[in-house]
């Protein structure tokens, strides 16, 4: 049998209802109408470690192609689940306390169970869907693929402060300082969302991994904030086989937030209200000016510690990727609204019905169908977004950054002329 080559919207890293601070929302049924709604083909279950939620999983799910699972329920909007977990690593390494986070995916349901129970062993994976475990991260690298060879171990987030891999506060500066020669066995890395796959190139030693991005959602609104585009046959093992060989005729691109938007782009300290740049903070010698503490050093001071390239540079084996803002934030702004109100809500849900999905809407429709659709200003924020021309108060210490499409002083008559005519 034959198999078909078709475009696939990835995002992998996910979590359930079963983790700390995440909605009750993200359940099976709501992750797959929100999916859908999205433009997402393969989503990540999240949390495979959680024992209440692999029991949903056998209740819920049934396989699909080879390495994917669908709704038993489902019987029109073909989303796809791919097995997948997190798990948070919190050891001592050269006299340091590391905090490492490593995304999982997974073939099958028997490796998820293989894999949890030995891991329950190692601390409790029942107390949250994204357990807190004191193992070596190269240990668990070496566990999951002495398991499940096919599985993919890609270092979660990598440059957030607290718990990756390069994280300024609990981190390492190479992956080989991390993983030994077990490194060899790693093929992707996951940018999180206050780096961009530009900021990575600076770096030669990643060059030979692929970059992925994920949405890390802890509510259904959150997925597919960042995603990953392939052309490839529907199944586990040929989309990461597109991973691995870094193959830009199959994986096509990444979606990212703009990584200022992200939650640790700049340096600061939230409760002091201090966000620094790069700059700033040197001459600040890394201290704080109001309670003479150590700042938290973000993402983008910590790319220049460890660069040895200049920004710009373009490797020519790089996925490409595109940037976007959530359609809900774009349509909130040209209302000059909260993103969760009624409001909002109809002209998305508008959209969505006339263009398919908001991929869609934010990527390939023709700015003119879309005026034919909806009022001007929020055709005007989407094409603001598509060229880049945002305005951005950094993210820092935790708080995520303000992205503005329109000046203040903006407010065209004509648009609230609109506005109100809607």
């Amino acid at each position: 049998m034959g198999f078909l080559i078709m475009k696939i919207t990835a995002d992998f890293h996910i979590h359930s209802k079963y983790s700390r601070a995440t909605s009750k929302n993200m359940d099976f049924e709501h992750i797959a109408v929100t999916a859908q709604e999205k433009g997402i083909k393969v989503v990540g279950t999240g949390d495979f470690t959680h024992p209440d939620w692999r029991k949903e999983m056998r209740e819920k799910l049934e396989p699909a192609e080879a390495g994917l699972y669908k709704l038993k329920s489902q019987t029109s909007n073909g989303i796809r689940f791919i097995i997948t977990g997190e798990i948070s690593n919190i050891y001592n390494r050269r006299g340091k306390t590391r905090r490492v986070h490593n995304l999982i995916l997974l073939p099958s349901f028997e490796a998820a169970e293989k894999i949890s129970s030995i891991l329950s062993w190692q601390g409790n994976i029942k107390s949250d869907g994204r357990p807190i475990l004191g193992m070596d991260a190269e240990d668990l690298l070496k566990l999951v693929l002495e398991i499940e060879p096919e599985a993919l171990f890609i270092p979660a987030h990598i440059w957030t402060p607290w718990f990756s891999v390069f994280g300024s506060m609990s981190g390492f500066d190479s992956l080989e300082e991390a993983f030994g020669e077990n490194v060899k066995h790693l093929a992707a890395l996951e940018t999180g969302l206050s780096s961009d796959p530009a900021m990575n190139w600076r770096l030669s030693a990643l060059d030979k991994f692929a970059l992925v991005s994920n949405s890390d959602a802890h509510s259904p609104d959150n997925l597919g904030r960042e995603l990953n585009i392939f052309e490839t046959d529907l199944n586990f093992f040929a989309l990461r086989k597109a991973i691995i060989e870094k193959d830009k005729s199959k994986f096509l691109f990444t979606v990212e937030f703009f990584p200022e938007e992200g939650k640790y782009h700049y340096d600061g300290h939230r409760l002091c209200g201090v966000r620094f740049s790069p700059e700033e903070t040197k001459k600040a010698k890394g201290i704080c000016p109001k309670c003479k503490r150590s700042l938290t050093v973000g993402v983008l001071s910590r790319v220049e510690q460890l660069a040895d390239r200049k920004a710009g540079f373009l490797p020519p084996q790089a996925i490409p990727f595109k940037s976007l803002v959530p359609l809900k934030e774009i349509i909130a702004e040209a209302l000059n609204v909260q993103s969760k109100t009624k409001g909002v809500e109809e002209v998305y849900q508008k959209l969505i019905k006339d263009f398919s999905n908001e991929l869609n809407v934010l990527l390939e429709e023709p700015l003119e169908k879309l005026n034919g659709s909806i009022f001007p200003k929020v055709v005007e924020g989407i094409k603001r977004v598509r060229e880049g021309k945002l305005i951005i108060n950094p993210g820092y210490d935790g708080e995520y950054g303000a992205v503005k499409i329109f000046q203040e002083g903006e407010k065209n008559l004509e648009f609230e002329k609109q506005k109100k005519l809607f």
